[in-house]
């Protein structure tokens, strides 16, 4: 039976990832499930963000359902023991390289989106991004200067190796869908992004069926807003994409409706993957029954189909979550009054 690493975090995290569990036994998969401690609350009561006992529980798992990871009672403590730390320690550890975050606007959630509603109802995209190079990864710290002044540095670097694989998870990405890749990066100023569009050039001749074009990543930040419907697939690397799918969420008329996957290379014929929210920990609505649960649940889909294999199961929980939305249901962010509860309820009663 597939063992499934249940991963809660901080803040919401129990409560969506609980929601996303009762949607999962409805299913019947025959799934097994295993809880440990990750963030704020490792940290707490381990004294470490990512313990030794769940990065090996989320070895040995065939899948990882993430809550989130956050606290602003942990900003003081040592960067390599905040809470954040866990998720980046994970997708290192696992080489979990490339996160697919799907953005699309469900039907009836028109006015929700800070967008023109026929604006709007075109977003149908998904951002491959890269994740476990660039600035977030690269040296950095804190230095001197020679006029004695305080200086940061975060180095951005990438490898010919590490953009031609995450091309040809965004060049496989677009050929299931329409087949049009746009590749984002700012190679007009950026060395490591000259780097980047030369391997996706080259990687492209490998795939003659897809349609390749490039956007500098303040063009293609404007163009989320303006014309959100010409994009298909987008793949860019780890920090622009983090910047651009969130923008996309907001797009689509809530954070709280995007899931995500972040997979590693294929073994055995399957693929290990972290499934999560995109969104964060939100403490301060944490416990009051408030989160919006579709984006773990809508993780959990993505679970079935990438790891294990289950895209007819998967394919069922998008159905209901799209007829709870169009049946009505709603979380405050939203505009709606149901609890996290009560929207896990409503997805349940369309499976």
């Amino acid at each position: 039976m597939p063992l499934i690493a249940l991963l809660p975090g901080d803040g919401i995290g129990p409560e969506v990832v609980a929601e996303a569990r009762r949607v999962l036994d409805a299913l019947d998969l025959g799934l097994t499930f295993e809880e440990a401690p990750v963030g704020g609350a490792a940290y707490e009561t381990l004294g470490h963000p990512l313990p030794i006992s769940t990065l090996d529980l989320a070895e040995q798992a065939d899948a990882i359902l993430f809550g989130a990871v956050g606290d602003a009672r942990f900003d003081g403590v040592e960067r390599s023991l905040r809470p954040e730390q866990a998720v980046l320690g994970l997708r290192k550890e696992l080489n979990l390289f490339a996160n697919l975050r799907p953005a699309k606007l469900f039907p009836g959630l028109e006015d929700a989106s800070a967008l023109r509603p026929e604006v709007a109802g075109a977003i149908d995209l998904v951002i491959v991004r890269e994740l476990t190079g660039d600035v977030y990864f690269g040296e950095k710290g804190r230095r001197e200067t020679i006029e004695g002044l305080r200086e940061g540095y975060d180095l951005m670097a990438y490898d010919e190796i590490e953009v031609r694989r995450i091309a040809r998870v965004g060049f496989e990405t677009a050929r299931g869908r329409t087949g049009k890749l746009c590749s984002v990066d700012k190679a007009n100023v950026l060395e490591t992004s000259q780097l980047w569009r030369d391997v996706v050039i080259e990687t492209a001749a490998d795939y003659p069926d897809v349609a390749l074009t490039h956007m500098y990543v303040d063009n293609a930040a404007m163009q989320l807003v303006r014309n959100p419907g010409q994009f298909d697939t987008i793949v860019t690397g780890n920090l622009f994409g983090d910047i651009l799918s969130d923008q996309a969420s907001m797009c689509a008329g809530s954070i709280g409706m995007l899931p995500s996957a972040s997979l590693g290379e294929a073994i055995g014929g399957r693929v290990k993957g972290l499934y999560e929210p995109i969104h964060g920990s939100a403490p301060d609505i944490a416990g009051q029954g408030k989160a919006n649960p579709c984006a773990t649940i809508l993780s959990a889909a993505m679970m079935l189909r990438h790891s294990l294999d289950r895209a007819d199961m998967a394919d069922r929980i998008e159905a209901a979550v799209t007829a709870a939305l169009v049946g009505g249901a709603r979380t405050a962010d939203l505009g709606g009054a149901l609890s996290t509860s009560q929207m896990g309820d409503a997805v349940l009663a369309r499976l």
